[in-house]
């Protein structure tokens, strides 16, 4: 089935990993969100393909705190939080 796994390592500075699992081929949107529910960035926004993804969110201009990634993928969503540390 489609999983949001952690990511590593966490905490991170300034750069992290985020893995995921689609069962079929997706539109398949992962976006990053601050403690406050603002949007901060979009890491992935297009069609994929089934199989294990695997991506890099770069940090390096936000500051420290603790951040949440979400997946949304057909009607799937998954959130995991993550932390900063600068």
């Amino acid at each position: 089935g489609y999983k949001l796994f952690q990511n590593y390592p966490n905490p991170f500075n300034p750069v992290t990993f985020i893995n995921y699992q689609l069962p079929k081929s997706s539109n398949v949107k992962i976006s990053i969100y601050d403690v406050l529910g603002k949007q901060v960035n979009i890491l992935v926004n297009e069609v994929q393909n089934a199989g294990n993804h695997n991506i890099e969110w770069n940090a390096v201009n936000s500051p420290s705190g603790v951040y949440f990634c979400r997946l949304d993928a057909g009607l799937f969503v998954s959130v995991k939080k993550m932390l900063l540390m600068k």
